[in-house]
């Protein structure tokens, strides 16, 4: 779709990362299709890419970004002052995204990890994400949960805040934390860093 109207043009101005829900629906009170251009430049490649890191097949994250859009287009509410877009479009995704991935492994049983109550420096999971093993923490999350590997490609891949992580999942922030915790603690465990990178007492 290409946008055409004055009051888009208006307020496009800059790059679509610096719009706002607010810039976007203020051009939707005037057109919903240039509206929902402006959430598609906006959001595409974040939604690709979290789509991406959990179903790790192109065509099939590409499709369900598809997918999500038509559903934007067609919620009544999407423009709405008080709807929360981002965390709407996340949420949508990572819903149809964990659709996929269980559709995939009904042939074999999900097993529950144990979680052990022992807790993790934040900083310990910032130096495994930032560095050169992204390979390997990938396939690291595909093995675990689904509660614990989607909130951790929430906050470490999409840099969401936890209050827009509890609006995605519909959890209180409480929850988040301590979700958060457990899933920070079995990814250490699961690529084998939970002794190697712990500090000497």
């Amino acid at each position: 779709m290409t946008a055409t109207s004055t009051s888009l043009r208006l307020v496009t101005v800059g790059q679509p990362s610096t719009w706002t829900e607010e810039d976007i629906k203020q051009v939707a009170l005037g057109n919903p299709r240039d509206g929902l251009d402006m959430v598609i430049r906006k959001y595409r490649d974040r939604l690709f890419y979290h789509a991406l890191g959990i179903v790790k097949d192109y065509q099939e994250a590409y499709d369900v970004v598809q997918e999500v859009f038509i559903r934007a287009m067609r919620e009544t509410r999407f423009f709405n002052e008080d709807f929360r877009m981002k965390a709407w479009l996340f949420r949508v995704t990572s819903n149809l995204c964990f659709n996929l991935v269980r559709d995939r492994k009904r042939r074999g049983a999900i097993l529950d990890a144990m979680i052990k109550p022992e807790s993790f420096s934040a900083d310990q999971v910032d130096l495994v994400f930032k560095g050169e093993r992204r390979e390997e923490v990938l396939s690291a999350i595909g093995k675990m949960t689904q509660d614990h590997s989607e909130i951790l490609m929430l906050r470490y891949y999409d840099d969401l805040s936890y209050a827009e992580i509890a609006s995605v999942l519909d959890i209180k922030l409480g929850t988040v934390m301590s979700r958060l915790s457990r899933a920070r603690a079995r990814l250490l465990e699961e690529m084998g860093e939970s002794t190697a990178m712990r500090p000497e007492a």
